[in-house]
């Protein structure tokens, strides 16, 4: 869909040598010079300044470079749509999945909601948990990805354009490292938070974050908030790597091999579910039908 010398432009500029590109690409390096020149006079550009210290890039050689990583980037995701659209009617249900937003939380579901769609099938999407990726997937379900299995609340919902069903309410635990104090309990009293420094998502995220962080303010003064911006291996990493403690829910036991979740005896909790698009496709409808009967929940809810 795209020439591809583009490609081998890429390799080049990034190796910064025909030899080092060729070892990459396991062809000659005079094979790679001559894509290279007939790039350029195809072009009727010089991309490269060729020196005894190696390649540098023109100034028509970078402008090139970031439209070639966009041009290769977007061919990719084109081909990616127009399989998935192939796919739109053979009911496929994708289903995103990454640290935070694991499938594993849904798999006891599988087999109920088999039972009342048995043509449905099943295809994992995994996905970096970044702020900007959580924008674009969530404002796009049913485009690539059709649901996710995570936590919610209706001011994410709105805040992200998508909808969600509720499947269960999960209690909030706490993450701390396997070496923190904490860590040898089973189960924590809120008092067993005194003097901890509580990793919470800044105010304004989520409402039943904010009741938690009221109700520390107000009754459990003793426990220092410190507010974060999003829910990334970074977060985790800080809780492992320091003495911080981490509000989580059980599901993400495994996000971290150095983190022990612990429950909490507090009354405070976060709905749990399938993130979709406000506008369903029949299929999908179809799969929140079946896992709203698999989760002992009726369809007019």
């Amino acid at each position: 869909m795209y020439n591809p010398q583009l490609e081998t432009f890429l390799r080049v500029a990034d190796a910064g040598s025909f030899n080092k590109a060729s070892e990459e690409l396991f062809i000659t390096p005079t094979a790679v010079i001559k894509q290279i020149n007939l790039l350029e006079d195809s072009l009727s550009v010089k991309l490269f300044d060729r020196t005894h210290r190696g390649l540098n890039l023109t100034k028509a050689g970078k402008s090139l470079y970031q439209d070639a990583k966009y041009i290769i980037s977007y061919c990719r995701e084109s081909v990616t749509r127009a399989k998935n659209a192939m796919q739109e009617d053979t009911s496929v249900i994708r289903i995103g999945t990454s640290p935070m937003t694991p499938a594993q939380l849904l798999m006891p579901l599988w087999d109920k909601i088999q039972v009342h769609c048995p043509d449905i099938k099943f295809q994992i999407i995994p996905f970096e948990n970044t702020p900007e990726n959580a924008r674009e997937i969530l404002a796009n379900l049913g485009k690539n990805i059709d649901v996710i299995g995570g936590i919610f609340d209706e001011k994410m919902l709105d805040l992200r354009n998508c909808a969600g069903l509720e499947l269960s309410r999960e209690p909030f635990c706490c993450a701390v490292s396997v070496h923190h104090r904490l860590a040898a309990k089973d189960r924590l009293r809120v008092e067993d938070l005194y003097g901890e420094n509580l990793l919470l998502m800044r105010r304004e995220w989520s409402g039943y974050v904010d009741k938690l962080r009221d109700d520390i303010w107000q009754n459990h003064s003793q426990i220092n908030v410190v507010d974060f911006d999003f829910y990334s291996m970074n977060i985790f990493n800080r809780c492992e790597n320091g003495s911080d403690v981490l509000l989580a829910i059980s599901g993400w036991a495994n996000v971290h091999p150095l983190l022990k979740v612990i429950p909490v005896e507090w009354e405070h909790g976060i709905p749990y579910g399938l993130l979709h698009s406000p506008k369903p496709s029949k299929t999908v409808k179809r799969f929140l039908d079946a896992a709203k009967k698999a989760a002992g929940l009726s369809c007019c809810e």
